[in-house]
């Protein structure tokens, strides 16, 4: 009998498994995979995911995986780029992007290492269930044999298409309809050069550095041209980096190593992350669009929500079923308007008046363009930000200190 059972065993099943396991429980990690191996991912991680890393002693580990790291990003407007230096969060203002191939396997690591059973190549073919609560899993190994596993409670953390939270019926809500498509290469050879995100008509084209001098390219696209681009994806690819001029003379050398991947089902929905004997955590149980790459930062803060929520219970804290409520409606309130704002931008669509005034003034404002970017990786407050009154007072200031320029002038 297991205290836990975590279903998935990268960005969010192994943190889950790892802080639970550290809390002195016993814990079964599976995954149907072996480790190291690679996912379909944004790779991306923002400073606060770097913070959970530095919080649980693995940041260090992520460093020395030759995954470069970034403090300055830009964002490209045609007529110019805004750069600004990330805000920090608990200390932390860098940005990274490892490999999923390096990253997830060192997340197992770091939950076997914490005392967590890891069990790869591990199908979960179902759930139990004793009196409408979940008592564990059915699941078949490397011999094909299928057998139980019991515990408290079973965590699914087996992304979006969550056969734990089919299984419990889980409850989608906040739903918006997919919007975009996205596809990205590895190259090496390739120049440094700004990490910028480069908004185009009706495509997004990001560049950055990640494991072994490689550098990722994705471009986030519009949801109906994935027919067209499962039929030539070089070709789209090639394309969307040729419309971004900055980008020629850094790839000019360049060459691309493996094969193109694919990302065309990206659902954008909450779920409801428990219930009895059950909770969810990373994209099994809140997923958006790829294009401001939050996935594996929300995956790190989810775990330690969770892992916090269940140790409240199961320690007598207080009832589990206040604790897991408790996460939910943290998770909620937290993630809620960078949902909003993912979705609003994953329409591609060319920003408002009101927003290109804000651009222009930010040219000259180097505090609120720093804060802007904070806003794009989650370390200053949307709502905040974005309120109409603190727009309206970055838009006054670029004027008024136009007509100041121009009467000393």
């Amino acid at each position: 009998m297991y205290d836990a059972i975590v279903v998935g065993a990268r960005c969010g099943g192994s943190p889950t498994a790892m802080l639970l396991a550290r809390h002195g429980y016993r814990v079964l990690l599976v995954d149907q995979a072996t480790f190291p191996s690679d996912t379909v991912s944004t790779h991306f991680i923002w400073p606060p995911g770097l913070a959970c890393l530095k919080q649980w002693g693995l940041m260090e580990r992520v460093l020395a995986s030759n995954s470069p790291v970034f403090r300055t990003i830009g964002l490209d407007l045609g007529d110019y780029v805004l750069t600004g230096d990330m805000p920090p969060t608990d200390g932390v203002a860098e940005m990274s992007a490892p490999r999923r191939i390096v990253l997830d396997k060192l997340l197992r690591d770091a939950a076997s290492e914490a005392g967590a059973e890891i069990r790869e190549s591990t199908t979960v073919t179902g759930l139990n269930f004793a009196d409408h609560r979940v008592t564990g899993i059915r699941c078949r190994g490397r011999r094909s044999t299928e057998y139980t596993e019991h515990a408290r409670i079973v965590i699914g953390a087996d992304g979006r298409h969550s056969l734990v939270a089919k299984q419990v019926g889980a409850t989608e809500y906040n739903v918006r309809p997919v919007l975009t498509c996205a596809l990205y290469a590895y190259w090496r050879d390739v120049a440094p050069h700004l990490v910028a995100i480069h908004p185009l008509p009706q495509r997004v084209v990001v560049s950055f550095p990640t494991n072994d001098g490689l550098t990722i390219t994705p471009v986030i696209l519009p949801r109906e041209q994935l027919p067209h681009i499962l039929a030539n994806p070089e070709e789209h690819l090639v394309a969307a980096l040729r419309m971004v001029p900055s980008l020629t003379e850094p790839f000019r050398g360049a060459t691309r190593v493996e094969r193109i991947r694919i990302m065309g089902d990206i659902p954008n929905f909450f779920r409801k992350p428990y219930g009895d004997g059950w909770a969810l955590v990373g994209d099994a149980g809140y997923h958006k669009d790829p294009i401001l790459a939050q996935g594996i930062s929300d995956a790190f803060r989810s775990a330690q929500w969770l892992a916090d929520a269940i140790h409240a219970g199961f320690s007598g804290a207080q009832p589990l079923s206040d604790a897991l409520d408790k996460y939910a409606r943290q998770r909620d309130a937290h993630f809620q308007p960078m949902y909003e704002l993912t979705c609003e931008m994953a329409k591609l669509e060319p920003p408002p008046p009101e927003i290109v005034a804000v651009y222009e003034a930010l040219r000259e404002n180097a505090v609120e363009r720093n804060r802007y970017f904070g806003t794009l990786g989650g370390t200053v407050s949307i709502p905040e930000y974005y309120a109409p009154e603190h727009l309206q007072y970055i838009v006054s200031g670029a004027a008024a200190e136009a007509n100041r320029s121009n009467a000393i002038s």
